[in-house]
């Protein structure tokens, strides 16, 4: 039989296969196929005493795929592994290697960093075999988020309001807690600023006599201005010569940041538009990988990239803009295993395919296309003057530039910004009379709350959690109900801080932004065949193991919140309790009285579908669980696990719905 191809992705199989040929199969196992079974001791599905052997059993409905899998690969004469070219992609290929038995003679492990035929074809005629010390630092990372998100996890849900906890999702929760204190601890300090308004620009007080001036009060800037007059004595000007030098190529983390601030997109949002146009889009002649692989701390270019890309600056705007290959900062950690993310071909231009893609893919393309595009431009000029300005003393200044040169900004212009303005030319003066000259009260404010850019680049910089794994974790504190949404800042809530707090009480050792980037470290170092992984993992149980069992005999569980209803059994106050399937009303009195409040009947009217305008009933799971769902099924596929409110939302129209005692929307996270 034909050689069998195992990617990831469906889209990507499809794209692949064609590129290959008849000689080739091309399937995908959607995924990973195995995880860590949730048996044995804690649940954990790893034998901790044995060496911290994990007990790995196929995913819920995998089984068909892998019965399929193997069959296939049994007939085939050779199978290659193409999983995505990171530790998770290297780890699902050993998965499949150890679960469809494969043999040493009859497997090759590839990686495509674009999926675009001549990468694809060249990948496939340069095998190797798979990296035995990546999977290893993969399973060991896996093992620590199972054993502390298990065991902390279970800690708060039985003696706090909260949901879970994780290796990396506490300690970005930590830090947005932490933000939060400061700004309500901030005490604001008053100061004041005096600017001289001439006819084409201003200029601020600085110094008296040489020295720099702190304005406190009003009563301090009435003075100052009492001793000015309008007529001011330039005393020196100033140019300079300065170089603008584009910005480096997108990072996973740079593409989130730059999507959130200036295409609105969720990091999510940002990852899941990235993987389409990575994994192949239909473009009329052809289905081609539009960028390359999406998750990379990388910032450098292929040779035949930056090559192709300078002959197409030259004759598109002319040899004086084509730049050099500048050598960038990676970030702390960085894993330089592939290259940044760029388009797989610089002559595909935004416009030319803009009518095969949606609006939101085409933002995200464009605005990866520029950003590689500006890199191999020539940097900017800006002539910078700088006016010094004298009156009775105090000593006033004014800056401004002029653009002598565009260079990248020919096509990066729109995403850069710049709010100084030329000034006049006073070369020829000696001095120039202000039209009016004014105060203005200010106040010192804190460090501004985090946004998911703001977030993810603080993160990065600290060195915690990975390009992988940073749409996760904002998803997770904001699907826990730790944090709620107000003008794109995280706010946490009352279960955040308590969360946040009791870890802290008592884990302060490790859930905390050093012990977290150490553990980063050794990974990488696992990786890189430098430390070995057991031992890692036993250093860290030893150290963690006392502090849970502490912490599940000292910490003060949190007494259920009374609803003011008393139990029509037998008198006692109903609470609100935390089932498996969410909160419920119940008795304070259980295991005495098993009373359960019954909330809602199941097929009951609730609000009007957003979608189709049906009803919205609320029905029953199999196992008993409520949620809600369009009568209109299945022809309108609308539900949600959370109780509508009956209005909709002012940004997108999607239903409000109450979730952890606060009215959001789930589309847009809209917070009323």
């Amino acid at each position: 039989m034909k050689n069998v191809v195992i990617v990831e992705s469906p889209a990507k199989s499809k794209t692949i296969e064609k590129y290959l040929g008849s000689d080739y199969k091309v399937v995908s196992s959607k995924g990973h196929i195995r995880d860590l079974a949730t048996t044995g001791k804690y649940g954990l599905g790893i034998d901790i005493e044995d060496n911290f052997k994990p007990n790995y059993v196929a995913i819920k409905g995998k089984g068909k795929e892998i019965a399929a899998l193997k069959k296939l690969t049994k007939e085939s004469d050779k199978v290659i592994l193409a999983t995505d070219p990171d530790r998770e992609g290297e780890a699902i290929s050993w998965h499949l290697y150890d679960e469809l038995g494969l043999k040493d003679d009859n497997y090759e492990r590839v990686v495509f960093n674009e999926i675009t035929k001549d990468v694809v074809i060249n990948s496939i005629n340069n095998p190797r075999k798979i990296d035995m010390d990546l999977v290893k630092s993969q399973e060991t990372r896996r093992m620590l988020d199972r054993i502390i998100g298990f065991r902390l996890s279970k800690l708060m849900q039985r003696k706090t309001g909260g949901k879970s906890a994780g290796r990396v999702q506490s300690v970005a929760l930590k830090l947005i807690v932490d933000r939060e204190r400061e700004i309500q601890a901030f005490v604001p300090e008053e100061f004041w600023t005096i600017e001289a308004d001439f006819k084409s620009f201003t200029a601020e007080l600085e110094k008296y006599h040489n020295k720099k001036i702190t304005i406190h009060n009003e009563e301090e800037a009435d003075q100052i201005l009492a001793n000015l007059s309008k007529t001011f004595n330039i005393e020196k000007i100033e140019e300079k010569e300065k170089i603008k030098k584009p910005r480096d190529p997108f990072r996973t983390s740079t593409l989130q940041q730059m999507a959130a601030n200036r295409l609105n997109f969720s990091s999510s949002k940002t990852m899941q538009i990235a993987q389409k146009l990575y994994e192949g889009m239909n473009i009329g002649s052809e289905t081609v990988g539009l960028i390359t692989y999406m998750r990379t701390d990388s910032t450098r270019f292929s040779e035949v990239f930056v090559n192709d890309t300078k002959t197409y600056i030259k004759d598109n705007f002319g040899e004086e803009y084509i730049g050099g290959v500048k050598a960038s900062k990676e970030p702390k950690g960085a894993q330089d295993a592939h290259e940044a993310i760029r388009p797989t071909s610089i002559m595909r231009t935004p416009e030319s395919i803009k009518s095969y893609l949606s609006t939101d893919e085409y933002k995200l393309y464009n605005l990866i296309y520029i950003r590689s595009l500006a890199y191999l431009m020539s940097n900017a000029k800006t002539l910078t003057t700088a006016v010094s300005l004298e009156n009775n003393g105090y000593l006033f200044k004014a800056t401004g530039s002029v653009l002598q040169f565009d260079g990248y900004l020919k096509v990066y212009s729109e995403f850069e910004e710049s709010e100084e303005k030329a000034l006049p030319n006073l070369k020829d003066e000696k001095e120039i009379v202000a039209k009016e000259i004014n105060k203005y009260q200010h106040f010192t404010k804190p460090a501004p709350r985090y946004t998911e850019s703001t977030l993810i680049k603080e993160m990065e910089a600290l060195g915690i959690g990975r390009p992988s794994t940073y749409a996760t974790i904002m998803k997770t504190i904001k699907d826990r109900g730790y944090v709620t949404i107000d003008d794109k800042k995280f706010m946490p809530t009352e279960i955040g801080f308590e969360t946040t707090d009791k870890l802290q009480e008592f884990f302060s050792d490790i859930v905390n932004v050093k012990y977290t980037a150490d553990m980063e470290t050794e990974l990488d170092e696992i990786a890189e065949e430098k430390l070995d992984n057991i031992e890692v993992l036993k250093k860290f149980y030893k150290e963690f193991a006392p502090l849970v069992e502490k912490a599940f005999k000292e910490m003060e569980k949190k007494e259920p919140e009374k609803t003011g209803e008393k139990c029509p059994e037998c008198g006692s106050d109903l609470v609100v309790r935390k089932g498996k399937f969410g909160e419920f009303v119940a008795c304070s009195n259980y295991p005495t009285c098993k009373y359960i409040k019954k909330e809602i009947k199941e097929e009951a009217k609730v609000a009007v579908c957003p979608k189709c305008g049906k009803d919205i009933l609320a029905k029953k799971t199999k196992k008993g669980k409520i949620f809600y769902g369009c009568s209109n099924y299945p022809k309108c596929t609308y539900a949600t696990w959370y109780t509508p409110t009956g209005e909709n939302c002012p940004n997108c129209n999607n239903l409000l719905v109450t979730k952890n005692k606060n009215v959001i929307c789930e589309e847009c996270g809209y917070t009323k």
